[in-house]
């Protein structure tokens, strides 16, 4: 096993989110997640997908989003000083630049296999993603970034805002003419982080008017159901509450209500109102740290530890209920990141003590120390398991759950790290 993937076990004391002692291990955790990945580096472009061992299936189609996540996390490697980043970023961009890419419609497919499309739709959740690598790459001063980004919020403009609803549509197929009624916060949420990155690159405020416009509504809808987000609507904006019931484990499109996305909402409720400050609104910012608690607080009660283990289940039903138990690393590092987040604008105790409860969990269920990055998914009782989420995908979730905790609060994680060189590498 090469050296890289293992990692000594931390002691007590580096679960501190604000101890030098943690920070070194964060930074050396972010190097192995960054090494771990870089073997999805295909030699005709994109980036495949991760088995549990780090190596590429080769019948599995490349998920557009997968190679965005991929330029992503190398452009925040770039910007931290990682070795070999940069290659890594141009590899993915240039799979943007034409494997991806759609000549003749605009776009991009949401996957591909080789020189075959496997998938020809165009759809916002994927999309978001382009212009979170294109923002990120921009900033990590990539060459052809600038010019991704500029084409992929034009077509973002054109056909996935809805300015009437102050959202997103959800998916289109390949030409752009026939447009899906259903409506998803999972995209809008992307588009939401998407769009912190777009102004944090470009110092564009429309691109902050719009994350906040996008928030609100996906607040109210949370706000409106005691907290339970719903994640399904109609074209009209209308919850579909039983979508899925008959599938309630999809990895996209989960019946009920997804706990990760409560905490992924808090974090990102923060970076606007840290972007919102930046921007010189000073009404916007008290509603949305209370919000961000609120949310925080319930996705507590309803996903950790409910049903006897340790670790936050998938979904809950409408009554708060767990429905699918299964745990997933997404969620344990969105509840790193909002703990994180909430602490730096608060400075409360509670907050402290979840990060530590929560690293010492992923220490000890979660980070693969034989065969690299993180386990993408336990069963109920925190062992391995591949039924929802199978390999190795991505290192986005883990890696930015690392560099948070070093970083100012701010509109996007590239922008602060380019803006704050103090970063413990």
């Amino acid at each position: 096993m090469s050296p890289e993937h293992h990692l000594a076990r931390p002691s007590a004391e580096t679960f501190l989110i604000d101890s030098p002692a943690h920070h070194r291990w964060l930074a050396a955790e972010s190097v192995r997640l960054l090494d771990f990945g870089r073997g999805a580096a295909l030699c005709n472009g994109e980036f495949g997908w991760l088995d549990s061992q780090g190596t590429v299936t080769p019948s599995t189609p490349a998920p557009l989003y997968v190679t965005c996540r991929m330029i992503h996390a190398y452009s925040l490697g770039s910007l931290l000083g990682v070795p070999g980043c940069e290659t890594l970023v141009d590899h993915g961009l240039d799979a943007l630049a034409h494997r991806f890419r759609d000549a003749e419609n605009g776009g991009w497919f949401t996957s591909i296999l080789g020189p075959a499309v496997t998938d020809d739709r165009k759809m916002a959740y994927p999309h978001a993603f382009v212009i979170l690598a294109a923002s990120s790459a921009s900033i990590a001063g990539r060459r052809g970034a600038d010019n991704l980004l500029a084409d992929a919020l034009e077509i973002c403009e054109a056909h996935f805002w809805d300015e009437t609803a102050g959202m997103v549509v959800e998916g289109w197929d390949r030409t752009f003419h026939t447009l899906d009624t259903y409506r998803g916060l999972n995209s809008a949420m992307h588009t939401v982080e998407a769009f912190l990155a777009a102004f944090a690159a470009t110092s564009d405020d429309r691109w902050l008017g719009r994350a906040t416009r996008i928030t609100r509504r996906a607040i109210g809808f949370s706000r409106a159901r005691e907290w339970r987000l719903p994640e399904h609507f109609d074209s009209e904006w209308r919850p579909l509450l039983d979508y899925n019931s008959e599938t309630p484990d999809d990895p996209f499109r989960p019946y009920g209500s997804t706990v990760g996305h409560w905490f992924e909402w808090s974090r990102l409720a923060l970076h606007l109102r840290a972007a919102s400050q930046q921007s010189g609104d000073t009404v916007t910012g008290d509603a949305l740290l209370q919000d961000a608690a609120d949310l925080f607080d319930a996705a507590v009660r309803a996903g950790w530890y409910v049903d006897g283990a340790p670790g936050f289940v998938y979904t809950v039903d409408w009554s708060g209920a767990p429905r699918v138990r299964q745990r997933l690393h997404w969620v344990l590092c969105e509840a790193l990141g909002a703990a994180t987040t909430l602490w730096k604008a608060t400075g409360e105790a509670a907050y402290r003590d979840w990060y530590a409860t929560w690293w010492a969990y992923a220490d000890e269920f979660l980070i693969d120390r034989v065969q690299g990055s993180w386990h993408h998914e336990l069963d109920v009782d925190n062992r391995p398991a591949q039924t929802i989420r199978p390999g190795k995908a991505d290192i986005y979730h883990a890696l930015q759950a690392t560099l948070l905790p070093r970083l100012g609060l701010g509109a996007a994680l590239a922008s602060e790290l380019r803006d704050h060189v103090s970063v413990v590498t």
